[in-house]
């Protein structure tokens, strides 16, 4: 159906799609499968329900909740040969793409009209349009433009017995059940995306990108709160910690100040005038919170320069240790220094190297926990400090994943936000669209059997949790 050379079977293979970002979860795949076009993905599929093989679709694997892991084996559906700009119309701004397509390669292509694709993960170099509507990805720029919801419009979807069909179309006006806001987000466990009609967005006239170092990172997260209280919206405000600057520093060598508890990036965006009385605003609440070594970037490169830093870190991170477990539970802006504070006595009290980068705008954490996969007890401690934080979280207000998702990493962490009924009702839905259970079984949605299922692959969270 695909072609010999796209059929894999040999274990060093199958190795590469063990799991995806989120190491912890590890599982083999039976093939992997690399179709090249949306009829070929339907015949897999059509195959997949013949023979009753689970399968799981995968983009370019730089996601961090397990979502892409084949935990009960079967078929790794790789869809990154599927990387054509089908069409891309200035006129009417958007673009049409086949979903291996990367998140940087449309706004590259995108540039030349002066537009741009909005949502950008720090993984947009390698991250693919399908897996940003998979877990609906979001990226520093949240703050002001949205989620990956915001800017789809349509997608083709190879539904799971195989049918072709399509959810929305090129215009944001729809009518009936919002069956695309349904899909988006829902982890490939309601079907297949093969391409998708985005929204791009004009490049603003102007951006301004300034960082600055705060002596505590608690004065850093009361900036954050104080600058959107003060009624300014930045198109993106990040924050990293100690630990994570003096990783970057070391990495890249930029003349990064690692002697701060804090270091926060604020980017505006918009008209020069409006730029201009953004920037009186948020420089005399930096000053009000202790901020020192304020610069804004002088030019484009330096700006680029500051955003290497901050997208640079988790990789950067490894230096420490070779293991990270990246959490993005959400918290109200409000008290994000509230948050810190707790993290922090979290980690001491587990004794573990606990990293923190915010996409602090919107008060979505993004704690890095740092360990050794072969050292179980430091793996115990590291489960049980995460589960920790995501309590911590919805204490708070908040809820447990930003844009990660939930895939096998916070399966069973959903009944801290929805009862009993309310996943029951979630179970449903899906079944309506996956009633065989064959596609991405196991993620998402917490069921009795989930940590025994048959045909479930041994993973070290379950061999190491108390609850199973």
């Amino acid at each position: 159906m695909v072609g010999s050379n796209y059929v894999l079977d040999n274990l060093v293979d199958l190795s590469v799609y063990e799991s995806d970002g989120e190491t912890l979860d590890i599982a083999l795949p039976d093939l992997v499968v690399l179709p090249a076009t949306t009829a070929e993905v339907a015949a897999v599929v059509k195959l997949a329900n013949e023979y009753g093989v689970p399968f799981t679709p995968r983009g370019a694997g730089t996601g961090l909740s397990g979502g892409a892991t084949t935990i009960y084996g079967g078929i790794s559906l790789v869809l990154t040969r599927m990387t054509k700009i089908l069409e891309l119309n200035p006129e009417e701004k958007l673009a049409v793409v086949e979903v291996g397509v990367t998140n940087a390669s449309v706004s590259q292509a995108a540039l030349k009209h002066k537009l741009f694709y909005a949502p950008d993960p720090s993984s947009q170099l390698a991250s693919t349009i399908g897996g940003n509507i998979a877990e609906n990805a979001g990226g520093p720029h949240t703050l002001k433009y949205g989620m990956t919801s915001d800017h789809i419009l349509g997608l083709k979807v190879v539904t799971t017995d195989g049918t072709v069909t399509t959810l929305g179309g090129r215009s944001p006006c729809r009518f009936g059940p919002d069956l695309l806001g349904l899909f988006i987000g829902s982890e490939g466990t309601l079907g297949v995306a093969t391409e998708a009609c985005i929204k791009l967005t004009p490049i603003p006239d102007s951006i301004e990108t300034l960082l600055a170092y705060f002596p505590l990172l608690e004065e850093g997260g009361q900036a954050v709160s104080d600058i959107v209280a003060a009624g300014v919206i930045p198109a993106a405000m990040e924050m990293l910690d100690t630990v994570t600057v003096k990783a970057v520093e070391d990495a890249l060598h930029m003349g990064l100040q690692t002697n701060y508890g804090a270091l926060l990036i604020v980017e505006l965006d918009g008209s020069i005038l409006s730029i201009a009385s953004q920037r009186e605003v948020v420089e005399e609440v930096l000053k009000k919170n202790n901020a020192a070594h304020v610069k804004w970037a002088a030019n484009a490169e330096e700006r680029k320069q500051l955003w290497k830093a901050r997208k640079s870190a988790f990789s950067a991170l490894g230096r420490i240790a070779p293991h990270g477990y990246v959490l993005d539970g959400v918290i109200p802006r409000s008290k994000l220094a509230e948050a810190i504070t707790k993290i922090r006595r979290i980690g001491e009290n587990y004794k573990l190297i606990v990293a923190n980068v915010y996409h602090a705008g919107d008060g979505n954490l993004h704690p890095c926990i740092l360990y050794h996969r072969d050292n179980e007890d430091e793996v115990k401690r590291v489960m049980r400090a995460a589960r920790e934080i995501l309590e911590t979280c919805v204490e708070m207000g908040g809820t447990l994943s930003g844009e990660h998702g939930i895939g096998v990493e916070k399966l069973m962490d959903m009944p801290l936000v929805f009862s009993p009924r309310a996943i029951a009702y979630m179970q449903e839905l899906k079944m309506a669209f996956n009633p065989k259970g064959l596609c991405n079984p196991g993620k998402v949605i917490p069921t009795p059997k989930s940590c025994g299922e048959s045909g479930l692959r041994p993973l070290l969270r379950h061999r190491l949790s108390a609850n199973c």
